[in-house]
């Protein structure tokens, strides 16, 4: 498949999950809302993959500008539906492929990059997508980036038993959206701590802080969230 192929599967996977993805990931995580109110009042901030903009609207209310970028069409209609209600005038929304950022070098002071990098196909193209935001980012600014992780007790035994077998690239995972009386698989990449680590690094950051999170795993962490700087 080739990466246009490849894109417009994707755009055509979570525009059919973007109304119940909505009505079920409205609340904004802590996380995030601590790292925001971390960022000055003129700051100018890129969410990437912003979804249904549970992170974008606190964002625009907190800097001075914010723009969302996501893969979904549908997604991004409901966002700008919740900046008009909210009278929003500091918001701008892109459809985009996160891999080759509409953005210029050193135009930006900071980025959400939430539980977006994992649902990128292959390696190259993450590192990629890591550079990008590199690229973008003003040489003081920083980064908040999220990732599911790989032994998270939910899929602990399928990493286990891939490992064994050397299929695909180790972490790959189809996991179905079944919300709603939806079956639509979608792919993640899920990573290790280790592995987290090391693409940042590779992308030319330095890793000021991480941390993990457990949001239903009882054992293992099934987030991880770096702060990166340059």
């Amino acid at each position: 498949m080739s990466t246009q192929e490849s894109f417009k599967a994707t755009e055509e996977t979570w525009d059919a999950i973007a109304e119940s993805f909505d009505r079920t990931r409205r609340k904004p995580w802590k996380e995030c809302l601590d790292f925001i109110e971390s960022l000055s009042a003129s700051a100018v901030v890129a969410d990437l993959g912003c979804g249904n903009g549970r992170h974008l609207v606190p964002c625009a209310k907190r800097c001075k500008k914010i723009i969302g970028v996501d893969i979904s069409c549908n997604l991004l209609r409901i966002t700008q539906e919740k900046i008009r209600k909210k009278g929003l005038v500091n918001a701008d929304l892109i459809h985009g492929n996160l891999i080759a950022l509409p953005f210029n070098d050193n135009s930006l002071d900071a980025v959400l990059y939430i539980a977006a990098l994992h649902n990128i196909k292959r390696r190259e193209n993450r590192i990629n997508t890591l550079k990008e935001i590199k690229r973008v980012l003003k040489q003081d600014g920083t980064a908040l980036i999220s990732v599911w992780s790989r032994w998270q007790d939910k899929y602990r035994l399928f990493f286990l038993k891939q490992f064994l077998s050397h299929k695909d690239e180790f972490g790959d995972i189809e996991i179905p959206w079944r919300q709603h009386n939806l079956d639509i698989p979608r792919f993640y990449h899920l990573y290790s701590k280790k592995e987290f680590i090391g693409d940042i690094r590779l992308s030319g950051f330095i890793v000021k802080m991480i941390f993990s999170v457990k949001r239903i795993s009882k054992i293992c962490s099934d987030n991880f969230f770096i702060i990166a700087t340059l």
